[in-house]
C-alpha cells in the first residue's frame, strides 16, 4: 500500500484543481516559470508534474495531439535517443465539459536522455516522460499535464547528490505510489472551476 497522502490542489489561483500527492512540492515561484504553467516536484526523488495552458493548435489533429506535443518537448529539451513508448486512442472527458461539449484526451508516453538546467551533454539523466493533453476546444486551449520520472541518474548530474547516481529505485519499493499512478489520477481528477480563466469571451 502507498505512503502517499492524496490532496486536491488548486492551479492558477484555485480556477483549475486536480489532485495528486503532498509530496510533490510547488516550485513555480522559485524557479520563475511562465504564467501559463505550474510546476510540482518530488526533489528526494527528482519527479515532477507540470500543468501548462496553450492556445490550441487548430493544425494539430486529436489523435495524434499528444505525440505531436512530446515529440516538441523532446525536441525543446534536446533530449537525444527520444522513443516513443506507447500512446492512447481520443477520449471524451464528460465531466470536463463547456456549454455542454466535452473536451478529449489522448496521453503518449516517451523516453529520453536529458540534461538538467545548464549542464552539458556529459550529466544526462535517462527519464521516462508522460504527457496528456487535455483539449478544450471551445476555449481555444490546449492543456498539457507532464510527468517526468528519472530511469537512471548519471554521476555528473546535479541530481545524483540527491537522488543518487545509477538505476533509480522505483516509486513502489520506496513506499510511494507509481508515477504512472500520479499522471493518471493528476488527469483523471483535473476538473475547470472557473472557465473565466480563459478570457473575456468565456
Amino acid at each position: 500500500m502507498s505512503a502517499d497522502l492524496l490532496s486536491e490542489r488548486p492551479l492558477f489561483g484555485g480556477a483549475i484543481s486536480t489532485a495528486f500527492p503532498i509530496r510533490f512540492q510547488d516550485v513555480s515561484n522559485i524557479r520563475q516559470v511562465p504564467d501559463h504553467q505550474e510546476v510540482f516536484v518530488d526533489p528526494a526523488r527528482d519527479e515532477s508534474l507540470i500543468f501548462e495552458l496553450l492556445d490550441y493548435k487548430h493544425e494539430v489533429g486529436d489523435d495524434g495531439s499528444a505525440i505531436w506535443f512530446l515529440r516538441d518537448l523532446a525536441s525543446e529539451q534536446d533530449g537525444e535517443g527520444f522513443t516513443l513508448l506507447e500512446q492512447s486512442k481520443v477520449v471524451e472527458a464528460p465531466g470536463l465539459c463547456y456549454r455542454n461539449i466535452p473536451a478529449v484526451v489522448t496521453t503518449a508516453v516517451g523516453q529520453m536522455a536529458v540534461s538538467k538546467g545548464r549542464q552539458g551533454r556529459e550529466a544526462q539523466n535517462i527519464i521516462k516522460f508522460y504527457l496528456a493533453n487535455i483539449r478544450l476546444k471551445e476555449v481555444g486551449t490546449d492543456v498539457l499535464v507532464t510527468a517526468y520520472e528519472p530511469i537512471l541518474i548519471n554521476p555528473l548530474s546535479e541530481s545524483a547528490s540527491t537522488v543518487g547516481a545509477g538505476l533509480a529505485i522505483p516509486a513502489i519499493q520506496s513506499g510511494f505510489m507509481p508515477m504512472f499512478e500520479v499522471f493518471k489520477l493528476a488527469v483523471t481528477s483535473f476538473k475547470v472551476n472557473d472557465w473565466g480563466l480563459f478570457g473575456p469571451t468565456v
